[in-house]
This record gives C-alpha cells, structure tokens and sequence, in this order.
C-alpha cells in the first residue's frame, strides 16, 4: 500500500512540474512574440540611405529606423513603410544647397561658397528670411506625407560662417521644425550644438545627433576608406557622450568595408547604447 501512495505521490509531482514546464514556455514564447511584435522583426536598427529611391524600398526592408530623402517619395510609399512597422525619418539640407535641386535657381543668389568636396553643393545664408521660409515650407511639405522626423543636414555651415545672425537663423529653423512636431536629429554641426548647448540648459529643439565618421574616415583623392585618428576619434566621442549626457539620442554613420573596425564600432555603439549605421560607398545607397 506504501509503494502505490508513493508511486501516485511521484506520478502528481511529475504532472505538476510538466504543467509548470508548459506554462513556463508558454509565457517564454508569449513574451519572444510581444518582443518581436514590438521591435517589428528587424534584423537591424538604423538605416541610412540617402541616396536611394522608391525602387530600392525592398531593400530597406530590415532595418527599422530609416533616413531617406524623402522628397523622392509619395505619401503613399511612406505610408507603406510605416505600416510595416518601419520609423521614416526624411533628411533636409539647411546648411547648403545642391544644383540638381528644381528651387536651386531660385535661392541660388543666398549662396555663401563652394562646399568642398561636393562641387555641385553650395553654403547657404540661413539668415535670409526667404531662406528659412523655403526650408520651413519643405518640412511642412514632409509632415504632410507622414514623415516622423528630420535628419537635419549642414548645421557646419555655422562653422564655416561663425556669426550671431547664422546661428540665429539655424536655431529659428530648428524651433519651426519642433512646432511642426518632429523628432529632430542633427547630422554633424557639432560647433552649433555645442554652442547650443553652452547657451542652454536643455537640448530642447534638438532631439539628437548623428555624427559621421567617428571611427572611420574618406579618403577624398581617391574615394578609399581608412581609420580616423585617435585625437580627432576622441574629440567626437567626448562630443558624443556630452549629448547623450543632456538626454540627446546618439547615432553614428560610418563608412568602412573593414571587417575589424565594423566589429569594432559594433562593439562600441552597443555598449554606449548609440544606433549606428556602417555603410560601405559614400552614396548610402543600399547594399
């Protein structure tokens, strides 16, 4: 009579350990499903292509953050991305202006100089009212297709023409932007944000940035990729951290084919909690 007790007493333990183990996986399961719905299924977290068109959005299809020019999309193709689950952010140049753009003729009497490397590109008065009234146009334009926010490009024009009414005039456009209420992330432009943030004790206007090679660096005379040099690597990481320390979001945007500095920047990014995009050609094409 003892040994059959027993043999059910066993049999019970058994049973209930099996149903706890089913729960246990069942909740495991419930919660890798949330996540996944949650994340979207992406394999990567930021994209940058700058140089794409609707035609490559099939390959875009991984990453969950994009940045694309979105004046060369329809409402229609944004909305598609978005409802896949995809956050389109649309870049937009302040700082300067690029011949093949159809108002270049227009504003091209505001242009300060040549943009080195790009010869095709020009700085921009962005003191100019008429100016900040055309760039504040296009971003009202973007809000309308359903973009979520701007990747705002050339804020180094401040560098370049360090004066009173230039960084009056980005920092006009930067509060329009707000208003019209996107998230805004500056690409490059450190000595504006810097300044920014010297006279100011929160980001406010400025969501976060994204800096280019950080890590890597181009070799302009003849387009190769290299690695940037310590104290300059430095220099921008302490930039960096100084951002992400006033509650701005940090993203870096590489260029390198270098398996070592990929793992490298990898490595980095994830433990600082930084998004980072890798890119193997200058014209952020996808791969």
């Amino acid at each position: 009579m003892m040994n059959s007790k027993m043999t059910f007493m066993k049999s019970s333990v058994i049973k209930r350990q099996f149903v706890f183990f089913i729960l246990l996986m069942a909740v495991f399961f419930a919660a890798s499903k949330s996540v996944c719905a949650k994340e979207g299924g992406f394999k990567y977290e930021y994209g940058v292509f700058l140089g794409a068109d609707p035609k490559d959005i099939p390959q875009m299809q991984d990453y969950r953050i994009l940045v694309i020019d979105a004046q060369g999309f329809s409402k229609k193709q944004i909305k598609k991305l978005k409802s896949a689950g995809h956050v389109v952010y649309s870049y937009i140049n302040v700082g300067s202006i690029e011949n093949f753009r159809p108002y270049f003729e227009t504003y091209k009497g505001y242009t300060l100089s040549v943009y080195e490397h790009w010869e095709d590109e020009y700085w921009v008065d962005v003191s100019q009212k008429a100016w900040q009234e055309h760039i504040i146009g296009i971003s009202e334009k973007l809000r309308k297709k359903g973009v979520d926010g701007l990747f705002v490009d050339n804020y180094d024009v401040y560098y370049h023409y360090r004066s009173e009414k230039i960084y009056k005039g980005l920092t006009k456009i930067l509060k329009a932007f707000k208003k019209q209420g996107f998230y805004v992330f500056i690409n490059g432009g450190d000595i504006y944000v810097k300044e920014y943030m010297r006279r100011n004790k929160k980001l406010g206007i400025i969501d976060g940035i994204n800096q280019e090679t950080v890590f890597s660096k181009v070799n302009w005379e003849d387009g190769s990729f290299g690695e940037k040099d310590t104290s300059e690597k430095n220099y921008f990481l302490k930039y960096a951290a100084k951002v992400k320390k006033r509650g701005g979001d940090v993203y870096l945007l590489e260029y390198t084919k270098d398996k070592a500095l990929r793992k490298k920047i990898k490595t980095y990014c994830k433990k600082k909690g930084y998004r980072y995009y890798i890119s193997g050609n200058l014209d952020l094409r996808t791969e």
